[in-house]
């Protein structure tokens, strides 16, 4: 019966950042925003997608060569919707407390900081998070100064 010899000389236990759960491959169909109709024709008409609702929009009747229309065939997968790069999904923060509810959740989730917490709260944040093995997605924002 071979036991792992464990050094006990160092008290500090060391957690390792937690790698994302396996997971289908995240496939984007569509990475292209949909362009409002006529937006690149008039300044007045913002590029932000509205649907068109003439009775002659070949938009709306889906004229071959206009833009496409969003449907739900452009859809993410469930399992990979709202999914980062790196295989976690956002979780917003805004205390310590919030980040000891992803204790158990670390290898689904990432801590991502709100923007109206103070550079203080934040690198409490950041170091309860780096303990519990969490992921911050944005660990730099309102901590580091220039020099």
């Amino acid at each position: 019966m071979g036991h792992a010899r464990i050094s006990v000389s160092s008290r500090k236990t060391a957690v390792k950042m937690v790698a994302a759960k396996k997971h289908v491959p995240i496939v984007k169909k569509r990475t292209k925003r949909f362009e409002r109709h006529q937006s690149d024709r008039f300044m007045r008409v913002d590029p932000s997608w509205r649907k068109p609702k003439g009775i002659d929009n070949r938009v709306r009747r889906r004229f071959r060569g206009t833009a496409p229309m969003p449907s739900i065939g452009y859809g993410s997968n469930k399992k990979t919707k709202y999914m980062m790069p790196s295989g976690h999904k956002a979780f917003l923060v805004n205390n310590v407390s919030d980040v000891e509810l992803l204790l158990m959740h670390n290898r689904t989730f990432a801590a991502e900081i709100a923007h109206g917490v103070s550079s203080r709260k934040r690198i409490d944040i950041i170091s309860r998070a780096k303990q519990l093995g969490v992921k911050v997605t944005n660990p730099k924002a309102k901590v580091t100064t220039e020099v």
